[in-house]
Parts: structure tokens; sequence; C-alpha cells
């Protein structure tokens, strides 16, 4: 016991004198996940809560674009401007009112509505036997709406939009088609009332969250972000481990632990153990900082999984891969500058085809298989499976499972490359 406690004593002093690689394992995760958060934070609030200025040019004065108009407005996502415009300075007045959207409405519009709502209540009733076949029974065809967008707009914005647009025009459309479907068969307008009740009685959506446990918690940024850059902070600490183990190396400690009475193993356990110790660290300030700090500056509190133990056996999983990914990198580089080097760009780019900075599901099919060689990637699988689903451990297998077999593989290679270099 004397023998491991002096292991890990001089594990610490070691430990304590790398100032760049505590600042790299605390104090960058730290600042990733304020600056992220609240950049996630402001875009979804940009995005889905304000209004969208809208330059709107109308030509046509009848009752249909001004219903058109006014149910507009009710969908309370478009900030609309008067103006007018023609193709040829619709750039230059999109510029000068600061807006990346302009809608045109032809002239004629209303009354090509009310032709077309007539002609498909004449053609119903002649479906339903009620009337004949007319020879003035004609289609007729409504000038198109015209949506300028700003070349900067993104695509999703932009279908956002459009959609959104055509469900008000096909709410006009229904509502002069009734209309007129009505006074053909009882030769009055329809009454308001009844109206009213037709396009009000729209059956409603729920929204929920799928999850183990049927929580309907809905997921936020915070619950995104801290579980990922946490994990990023485990991963790196590669600089600090990986550069230990080199140092180790190239200064002969290896070789002198061999002629000491004590087992070799004893040194590699403290090591892992110390910093386990510092990962597990690692996620109880980058966590309390989710609970506790977050709420007081404006951002979404980390709710925190029902299932403590879960979330301790995960969060030691996810310490122990970083371990033995930085162990691997410190056996087989043969400088401080080699480990250092392959191994924060090599963290990077796991965690990039893992998840932690692009989504999964925003890549590309090809990159489903490297995506699951990322252990990476399944740390986060497995702490999304906590936090956004409400799941117990039982529920992670198919998360944990890939990341004890890499933690094997990892340890049984940096085995094998110090068995091969003659240092144990």
């Amino acid at each position: 016991m004397y023998k491991f406690t002096a292991s890990i004593t001089k594990e610490l002093r070691l430990l304590s004198r790398d100032r760049v690689g505590l600042m790299i394992m605390f104090a960058m995760p730290i600042l990733l996940v304020l600056l992220i958060t609240s950049i996630q934070i402001s875009a979804f609030e940009l995005v889905n809560n304000s209004k969208v200025k809208v330059l709107l040019c109308n030509k046509d004065k009848g009752k249909g674009s001004q219903e058109f108009l006014s149910y507009l407005n009710e969908v309370g996502r478009f900030d609309l401007v008067n103006i007018d415009m023609t193709d040829r300075n619709v750039g230059d007045q999109m510029n000068d009112h600061d807006a990346f959207v302009a809608l045109y409405i032809p002239e004629g519009f209303s009354e090509q509505i009310a032709k077309k709502a007539s002609y498909s209540a004449d053609k119903a009733l002649v479906e339903f036997g009620i009337n004949e076949v007319s020879d003035t029974l004609r289609m007729v065809n409504v000038d198109s709406l015209t949506i300028y967008f700003h070349p900067v707009l993104q695509q999703s914005l932009r279908r956002s939009i459009q959609g959104a647009l055509k469900s008000v025009v096909q709410l006009v459309e229904s509502k002069s088609m009734l209309n007129a479907l009505y006074f053909s068969i009882n030769n009055k307008p329809m009454p308001a009332s009844f109206e009213k009740e037709l396009f009000n009685n729209q059956i409603g959506i729920r929204e929920k969250t799928t999850s183990h446990n049927g929580s309907r918690t809905i997921p936020n940024a915070a619950q995104h972000n801290v579980p990922a850059w946490t994990i990023f902070a485990m991963f790196f600490m590669v600089i600090s481990l990986g550069g230990n183990v080199v140092k180790e190396k190239l200064s002969g400690s290896f070789v002198r632990l061999k002629i000491l009475p004590t087992n070799f193993i004893i040194g590699l356990l403290s090591k892992q153990l110390l910093y386990l110790l510092v990962a597990m660290s690692q996620v109880l300030v980058i966590f309390s900082m989710g609970v506790f700090l977050f709420p007081h500056i404006g951002l979404p509190a980390l709710n925190i999984p029902h299932d403590w133990l879960a979330l301790i056996v995960v969060s030691l999983i996810c310490g122990m891969s970083a371990i033995s990914y930085a162990l691997c990198i410190g056996v087989f580089a043969k400088t401080q500058e080699q480990a250092n080097g392959f191994g924060a760009i090599s963290v990077v780019i796991l965690a990039t085809i893992g998840g932690i900075l692009v989504p999964s599901f925003a890549m590309p099919k090809s990159f489903q298989f490297f995506m699951n060689l990322s252990p990476l990637h399944w740390c986060l699988e497995a702490y999304y499976g906590l936090f956004l689903e409400g799941g117990k451990l039982s529920d992670l297998t198919s998360s944990v499972l890939p990341l004890i077999a890499s933690i094997i593989v990892l340890q049984t290679i940096a085995l094998i490359g110090l068995k091969r270099k003659n240092l144990i």
C-alpha cells in the first residue's frame, strides 16, 4: 500500500507542475461550454423567436389579398413593410430596409382566387351529381405570388418561409371555395358564425419528447453541450498524460522502475487512477456550472438525471476511455511534441466525426462507419441516453459495451507497445 501511495504522490506532483495541461483540461472546456451554449441559444432565438421583416408590394386591393395579409399577420412570424417596388429595384429596396425577404402580390389576385373557387365549387357539384356539366366551366389559372430572397438567407429558413406562405394561401383558397360551394347550394352567403366554426375547429398538435421512462422534459442546449464538451475535455488530457509518459520514457524512469523492488503495474495503475480522479473532477466542475451558474447568466439549467449510479458509471467509463487513449498515444510517441501535436489533432478529428463539434444527424451517410470508430461518439451517446432520454444503466448497453471494448483494446495496445520497447 505504501508503494502505491508513494506512486500516486509522485504522479500528483508531476500533474501539479503541468499548469498548461491543467488549464487545457479545466479552463478550456469551461469557456467552450459557456461560449457554444450562449451562441446556440442566441441563434435559436434569432431563427425561431424573432420576426422576419418582409417587404410587401400589394398591387391587388380585393378581398382575397386582404384576407391573405390578415392571416399572414396572425401567424406572428412576419413583420410586413408596405412598399412600391419592381423587379429592377427590389434588390435596392431590400438593402435600404435591411430586409432579406420581399413579397409581390399581382393585380387581380383576389378576382382570380374568386373565379378559381367558383370553378372548384361548380366542378364539385357536377361530380356529386347535383349540377349538370356546363360548357362554360373553365379552369382558371391564378397568377403566382412572387417571393424575393436575399442570397445570404439559408435554405432551411427559405423553406420555412415558403411553407408558411403556402399554408396561408391554401387557407384563403379553401375559405373561398367553401363560400362559393355554400352559395351555389343555398343561393345565399355563408353565415359568419358557421364560417368561424369551420375554420376555428382545427385539430391540435401536441409535442412530446421520446424517452425511456416517459419523461416529458424537452431537451435544451445545456443538456447537449455540457456532456459533449466534458467528454472533449476528458480526451484532451492526452496533452498532460501523454506528455508525462513520453517524458518518463526519455528520462529513463521506466528503466529505473524495473530495478526497483516494486511492480511496474503499481506505477501504471497509480497514473491511471490519478487521471481518473481528474476526469471525475472535470465532470463535477462542468456539470455544477451547468446546474448552478447557467440560470444566473440567462442560459437554460442542466437537468441532472435521476439515476445517479448510471451517471457515475458512465462518467467513469468515459474517463477510462480517455485515459486509455492518452496512454496509448504517450507510449508510441517519440517526443513530447509528437504526443501533444498528434494527440490534440486526433482528438479534434475524433470529436468532429463523433458528433461533438458537428451533430451526427448532419453528417453524410458515408461518415457513419467512421463515426462508430470514435470513442467520443459512444461517450456522447451514453450521456445522451441519460440526459435526453432519461434512460437507466440497463438501457445504455449499446453505448457502454463499445466503450468497454475500446478501453480493453487501447490498454492492450499500450502494454504491447511498452513490452516491445523493453520498458516493462
